[in-house]
């Protein structure tokens, strides 16, 4: 008998199910379908020891202290902030869009005020914004967005940027000074022995049990429980009732080199150029010593697991059927990326987590 059972051991699962466990203590079923905890978060040391991201980089930042300092009960931190370039005419230069990226790109000399009147002259004028060109043009004009914005979002969603929603790009800010950091949250940093570690810390209860390998489907009627806390796709859970919600996947590339360093920065995005969107280096992120290094190229999908919703107004409208319909269930409680239909960062998935316990099972 449980009193919980959790489908899904990503950060929602684990979170839910660290504090169910540990301030209420009740038992807990945790159902995962896959082969280890962690959810995309899973990190591991490859077999010549460098510590890797399975399903890309992940970089923990949040403006939110109540999240840090959860967080922060279960590992240490090595604090790193990201950077991120962007391969462009020929050169890499900072991304996001800042001072020294125009400086570089164009050979000028600009400073903050005339890179304003730069972006002013540029920018399109436009009533309203109804997609993420439009978001992009009306800041900083065609050029830029062609370089920049046009061909790595058709890579990454195969679609352009006219066909998604405004806030798909409106997450990236463009910048008028020389801060070349990708993020600017208060609190930045990767957990100094890795994301799996910070999950084992979490689950490390005699109140959780943990079934890996299994569909939730496939066991759920053998188990007696009392409430069930779902972090998967939502429209699996209603058997695609109203169809298959769309996503995008992506497929990794992982190479191990014999050199101690790859390039400059953690990451360098390709917008125009290859087939894949960006190359990552896990040293960089990792503040690991080797004298190999390990880099991931991502190339996206259509197919494989499912990663980010696709944020075009049909498939909110879609989603919304199958919201519908768990709100008509009792002792089932929808959360995270797969079960909201929603692009969260890790920060947001634990805030959301912390404030569905406080809020619905406390």
């Amino acid at each position: 008998m449980y009193n919980y059972v959790i489908v899904g051991a990503g950060f929602a699962g684990c979170v839910l199910a660290e504090r169910i466990a540990n301030l209420l203590n009740k038992k807990v079923l945790i159902v995962e379908k896959r082969n280890h905890i962690g959810g995309n978060a899973f990190d591991y040391f490859n077999e010549d020891g460098i510590l890797v991201h399975k399903y890309g980089p992940h970089i923990f930042h949040t403006n939110n202290k109540e999240v840090w300092d959860y967080i922060s009960n279960f590992t240490d931190w090595y604090h790193y902030q990201h950077k991120v370039l962007a391969y462009v005419d020929g050169q890499t230069v900072p991304m996001p869009i800042n001072l020294d990226t125009i400086n570089i790109l164009y050979n000028f000399n600009f400073s903050s005020d005339e890179l304003n009147n730069y972006y002013e002259n540029a920018k399109c004028n436009k009533k309203e914004i109804l997609n993420s060109e439009d978001m992009v043009i009306t800041k900083i004009g065609e050029e830029l967005y062609e370089k920049f914005f046009k061909n790595y979002t058709k890579k990454q969603w195969d679609l352009y940027p006219y066909e998604l929603e405004p806030e798909v790009i409106a997450r990236i800010p463009i910048r008028n000074n020389r801060d070349g950091r990708y993020f600017t949250d208060k609190y930045q940093g990767m957990p100094k022995y890795g994301y799996t570690k910070i999950f084992e810390n979490m689950l490390n209860s005699k109140n959780i049990h943990i079934l890996l390998n299994t569909d939730f489907k496939d066991v759920i009627g053998d188990v007696e429980y009392e409430n069930l806390i779902y972090t998967g796709p939502i429209d699996y859970y209603f058997d695609y009732k109203y169809g298959k919600l769309p996503y995008r996947s992506l497929r990794f590339e992982f190479e191990t080199l014999d050199c101690v360093k790859y390039q400059e920065v953690g990451t360098v995005n390709y917008p125009n150029d290859y087939d894949f969107t960006r190359i990552t280096e896990f040293k960089h992120l990792t503040g690991q010593k080797h004298y190999k290094t390990t880099i991931v190229r991502e190339y996206p999908s259509s197919e494989g697991e499912p990663f980010y919703p696709i944020p075009q107004r049909k498939n909110t409208e879609q989603y919304r059927l199958y919201e519908e319909e768990a709100q008509k269930l009792k002792n089932v409680f929808f959360i995270g990326r797969l079960a909201n239909y929603k692009y969260y960062n890790m920060d947001k998935v634990v805030e959301e987590a912390l404030k569905l316990f406080y809020q619905n099972i406390k």
